[in-house]
């Protein structure tokens, strides 16, 4: 993010832990309950002065670091299939043409992951006006009532049965073309390519688990950039406890996030949170007036 100094928002402030424990808390629950991690911090941030930008960079990369290694905790089986599937793939094709092939759900699922992603690059050449919209108040609140149209729709869509056994790579393009819009903040990235997951007729379970799966090199990629921009504009290395005790807060958080996203899910609950950033989506914009 720029820094200006004519922004008084973008100013170094001191993090305390309870700063630290508070916003790994919001991290570990907003990053996967379909109510846009970036849009809450973003809101918190603004409002309250609690900005992590210019020294707590890097903060905001453990952040998402946190939540990144939660996913891999709640979907190690999965992940490890899809790397031993690969490796497996490739072994067999120096095997004899008469030798029985596999059907390798997990190489297939790893391609699916691939086209998934590369939508995000289009936001690439327009990743500084994005950034901007962070410190735009009332657009986020604007972006919370869409997200939870958008989420509104999605329990009202007829059960799918595609799964990484069916799942087409148009439908990956247009799940991965529901991540990159939902870099906006204030639009829930799981809300919208779960919800996208729905539309192209996918499994609830299966939805989510793509989902998730998905976020992880979008993440690390975006945490990667961050990390480089963190370096470059200067680390406050005094704050690393604090640094680290909000990213484990991040973490266990949002574990648990992950286990109730998918009793919600199972149980059609998944529009309900539509009501919940219906109203904070209101509030935001009234306290953007302020």
């Amino acid at each position: 993010m720029a820094a200006s100094s004519a922004n008084p928002i973008r100013e170094r402030i001191h993090l305390s832990f309870l700063s630290a424990i508070f916003l790994g808390i919001i991290q570990g629950v907003t990053e996967f309950l379909p109510i846009s991690s970036s849009g809450h911090l973003a809101v918190l941030q603004n409002i309250f002065h609690m900005q992590t930008a210019e020294g707590h960079v890097f903060f905001d990369v453990l952040l998402h670091l946190g939540t990144t290694v939660a996913i891999i905790a709640a979907y190690w089986k999965d992940i490890v299939y899809v790397i031993r599937d690969s490796v497996g793939l490739i072994r067999e094709t120096r095997l004899p043409v008469s030798q029985p092939r596999q059907a390798h759900l997990g190489a297939r699922l790893l391609m699916m992951l691939f086209f998934g992603t590369l939508p995000l690059f289009l936001i690439l050449p327009v990743h500084d006006m994005v950034e901007e919209l962070y410190y735009n108040t009332g657009f986020i609140g604007a972006a919370f009532l869409i997200t939870g149209c958008i989420l509104f729709i999605s329990d009202r869509m007829p059960r799918g049965r595609k799964n990484e056994r069916t799942m087409r790579i148009l439908d990956a393009l247009i799940i991965g073309a529901a991540q990159a819009i939902a870099t906006i903040p204030g639009i829930s990235r799981s809300g919208s390519t779960i919800t996208a997951g729905l539309a192209t007729g996918h499994t609830r379970g299966y939805s989510m688990k793509y989902s998730l799966l998905l976020s992880v090199p979008a993440v690390l990629g975006a945490n990667l950039l961050s990390f480089i921009k963190a370096l470059k504009g200067g680390v406050d290395w005094s704050y690393l406890p604090e640094y680290l005790v909000g990213m484990l807060f991040a973490m266990v958080v949002g574990y648990f996030s992950i286990v109730l996203l998918q009793r919600i899910l199972k149980n059609g609950k998944f529009g309900k949170f539509a009501y919940y950033l219906w109203g904070v989506g209101i509030f935001t914009l009234i306290a953007s007036l302020f």
